[in-house]
């Protein structure tokens, strides 16, 4: 139980200083757009981080800048074993997390339903 809340902290730890770099260190110039950090997890044995980011701007950007992050990874994973005091630092790897995509186009159909307008013709349940 108690292994279960360190890597709960130790994944908070790593989204902090993950979200820290990108705004102020990140000097990779694929990396373009508003970069938010949603979540981090952690394997048992900290050993792996998988850091989830939403990336604003076009497909193409988007993908230079998961890119971008995928080179940064290993300066990454040394400041964030020196932050966090860790005796091995976790190995980083970056996923496009577009649950807030999803969201707002969920939204946006909320929307055109109590507005009374018609639904897309993809968002129909026709199977």
């Amino acid at each position: 139980m108690a292994d279960h809340r360190r890597a709960e902290r130790v994944a908070e730890g790593i989204r902090t200083e993950v979200a820290q770099f990108l705004a102020t260190g990140a000097k990779d110039p694929r990396i373009v757009g508003l970069v938010t950090v949603t979540g981090v997890d952690v394997t048992r044995d900290l050993r792996r981080a998988t850091v989830f980011v939403s990336i604003m701007g076009s497909e193409s950007e988007r993908a230079a800048t998961v890119q971008g992050l995928a080179s940064l990874a290993a300066h990454l994973r040394s400041h964030v074993g020196r932050a966090l005091q860790l005796r091995v630092a976790p190995e980083l790897h970056f996923r496009l997390d577009e649950s807030v995509q999803r969201a707002a186009r969920i939204e946006a159909l909320l929307h055109q339903v109590r507005e009374g307008a018609p639904a897309p013709d993809d968002a129909t349940g026709d199977a």
